[in-house]
Parts: structure tokens; sequence; C-alpha cells
């Protein structure tokens, strides 16, 4: 065994279940809700300004995204927004505090072909209780040796929890839709970085591919991860 994995730690949002869509939704709504003070591009620029400060106070999650609406709103009416407006913004924010949980093709059958093989792990940053209620309404629990809600994807992090967890980063692979929280930090950690890309993903998580990176690899969907991890075990 050239490679000896011993433990895969997934993404959740956007990874495992649609996540980013229902932002993108909320977004739509709150440029309607704003049209009659500026154009959506302005807007959109000026709310991820306003994420982008918010992130070392609020941390990531809807929460945050929520409080960063209504700073952008009192921001682009200088002050001048209706109280009926923040009350829209905070039902959104309620709303997406409640979505259902829809799966991504292919995670339960990947799910149940890694589980034997290797140890799991749930590895997601933002809300603590946001993340463990879409876990427990997954249903994907018991697939799972280990569950890591963090604040931050970092090297260090990743060094901590595969250490931890499991016998090392160097015998660990992360995979996630994020090239800045699931695959660079990891790849830095010593571990394998798997990109899986999603169709929307927020622009604070793009990052550039890693250069000469040996542990990097970039896979259509989730349904292509067994059979890279085996070839890579088995090789």
């Amino acid at each position: 065994m050239t490679t000896p994995l011993t433990a895969i730690g997934l993404d959740a949002d956007d990874t495992l279940w649609h996540n980013e869509r229902f932002f993108a939704m909320t977004q739509a709504h709150f440029a309607e809700l704003l049209a009659d003070h500026t154009e959506k591009d302005h807007l959109m620029d000026r709310l991820l300004a306003a994420e982008r400060r918010n992130l070392p106070h609020y941390g990531f999650g809807i929460k945050g995204f929520t409080l960063s609406m209504i700073e952008t709103a009192i921001e682009v009416t200088e002050g001048k927004v209706p109280a009926d407006v923040i009350g829209e913004i905070l039902a959104a924010g309620r709303d997406m505090l409640s979505h259902p949980i829809e799966l991504l093709p292919h995670v339960e059958t990947t799910l149940a072909t890694l589980r034997d093989d290797f140890k799991l792990i749930l590895i997601t940053k933002g809300d603590l209780l946001d993340q463990s209620r879409k876990l427990a309404q997954s249903g994907l629990r018991e697939h799972f040796d280990a569950i890591e809600i963090v604040s931050h994807k970092t090297a260090a992090e990743y060094h901590e929890i595969f250490t931890r967890l499991g016998s090392g980063a160097d015998q660990g692979l992360m995979a996630g839709n994020s090239m800045a929280s699931d695959v660079v930090p990891m790849i830095d950690a010593g571990g394998w970085g798997v990109l899986i890309p999603h169709g929307l993903t927020w622009a604070i998580e793009h990052a550039k591919a890693p250069a000469d990176a040996p542990r990097f690899a970039e896979l259509a969907d989730l349904g292509a991860l067994p059979d890279f991890i085996y070839g890579l075990t088995q090789a």
C-alpha cells in the first residue's frame, strides 16, 4: 500500500447536501427589497464586503449572513431602511434556518462503501446549532465515526483533527467543494485534498488550485470518490 490512508474527512454544505442555493435565493430576495435604493450588482458587492468584514466577529453561517444583510441595508439607504424591510430580512434568515435538507447525488452509497474500510469524519464549519440540525435531518449521522464542527478550516485544525481521530494528516484525505477550506489547508497539513465542485460556491471559498501538489485531485462528483481512494490504497 503506497498511500496508507486511514481516515477520510468530508465537508457537509454543498458536498453532502445543498446549501448555497438557499443563500442565492435569499440574496435575490434581498436585492428586490432594496431595489429602490441601489442596483443589484452594487448591493451584492457591498454585502460581500460586509460578510468579509464580519467573519472574524460572527463566523460562518446563516446568522452572520443575516446580520451582514441588515448592516448592508443600513449602509445603502444611509440609515433610512424601513423597519418592514428589516423585518423581511430577519424573516428570510429564519426561513434559511429551517430549510429542508436535500442530499446531493451519490452521498449515501459513497458513505456506505467507505465506512467499513476507513474512519469517516464529518468536518464542517459554521453555527453549531444549525449544522447539528442539518446533520440530524440528513439521516447521515450513523455513517460517521466522528463529527467536527469548527470555526475555521486551517492546516493546524486539520493536523489536530486527523492526529486525534486518525493516524495523522499524512494518512488522511479531505474531500469537499471548497478549494479554500477543504483542499488547500489539508494539503498544507500534509494530507490529500480532493475538490468536488458544486455549481454554486460562495466567493469567499474561492482559491487557486495548488500548483504542483501531488496530493491534489479534482473529481466530477462524490460518486467518483471511492474508486479514487481505493485506487490510491491498492496501487
